[in-house]
């Protein structure tokens, strides 16, 4: 009798406990349901353009080439695509069905799928007509024209900093479907070409003594938002170079392009006396942007 009595005492603590546990349990799902949860999920940024230097030398570089230097194959995608070069350069005034009108490739390894051309007329001093002309190799895009000027006149604003120039660039790219992100210098360079430059990357000049160490020719800034901004020294307009500045945002568009003359750095040889420097703390700096300079 006593066994049986100790025998259930067991048993209905053991029943007790598990209910506790049970109800425990549960009290505590329900807290950290309601309580936010402080960690913080970490979202990687997608990679807008290709930092490899050893890639980026081979892409960031344009040529231009005459018509008799062509492959037959561009040839015949510039033929059959006339009827809508002349169509879209009559909407734009552009008078393609009159005079004689040369063209040129623009071969810009950075945007492959696509055939860029460069179309002038020159009647003469102050009379030259100039637009770029975009066809698609695959025919997965449109024929697309950048003007640049008609009679020795911009059509609107300047080709480099026109709106219609950007989203005409915009369109091409994403026309591209790239399979990894794109060179940036070379993209860059692109632009340029097609906005009727002929950009040209010149190399630093050696230093000695006597000067300043050389300011690098080109670079790319990634602020902390996802952004980038390509920049880089046009040396084809010698003696006053051109500076271009092309922003993009996060998903790769370009935003804005300037295009204006590069300063002038001046140099100063230092005087030799000697100076008393008085040595003071130096204050941690803090990198809020990663910058990739071409030197």
């Amino acid at each position: 009798m006593v066994r049986l009595r100790i025998l259930r005492l067991v048993l209905a603590i053991g029943a007790v406990t598990v209910v506790c546990a049970l109800a425990n349990s549960q009290t505590g799902r329900n807290i950290s349901a309601l309580q936010p949860s402080h960690e913080r999920k970490v979202t990687s940024r997608p990679m807008l353009f290709l930092l490899d230097s050893e890639t980026q030398e081979q892409l960031a570089s344009l040529e231009f080439l005459p018509y008799e230097r062509m492959t037959r194959q561009d040839r015949d995608l510039e033929a059959d695509a006339e009827s809508s070069i002349s169509q879209k350069a009559g909407f734009a005034g552009l008078e393609f069905n009159q005079g004689k009108w040369n063209y040129q490739e623009v071969v810009c390894l950075a945007l492959p799928n696509h055939l860029f051309l460069q179309f002038t007329r020159n009647n003469g001093t102050g009379d030259v007509s100039v637009f770029s002309a975009s066809i698609p190799r695959s025919g997965d895009g449109r024929v697309r024209i950048i003007p640049i000027l008609r009679r020795g006149y911009s059509l609107f604003s300047p080709a480099p900093i026109n709106a219609l120039t950007i989203s005409a660039f915009n369109h091409i790219r994403a026309e591209k479907h790239p399979v990894k992100a794109p060179d940036w210098l070379g993209t860059g360079l692109c632009y340029a070409a097609l906005a009727g430059a002929k950009p040209e990357i010149g190399h630093p000049e050696e230093t000695d003594l006597h000067k300043m160490p050389s300011a690098p020719t080109a670079k790319l800034v990634i602020p902390l938002r996802a952004s980038a901004i390509i920049q880089f020294t046009d040396v084809s307009t010698a003696p006053r170079d051109m500076e271009w500045t092309m922003t993009f945002d996060g998903k790769g568009r370009l935003l804005k392009a300037t295009h204006s003359r590069a300063p002038q750095v001046r140099t100063k040889i230092a005087d030799c006396a000697p100076v008393k420097v008085e040595e003071k703390p130096v204050r941690p700096v803090v990198l809020t942007e990663k910058t990739v300079l071409i030197r």
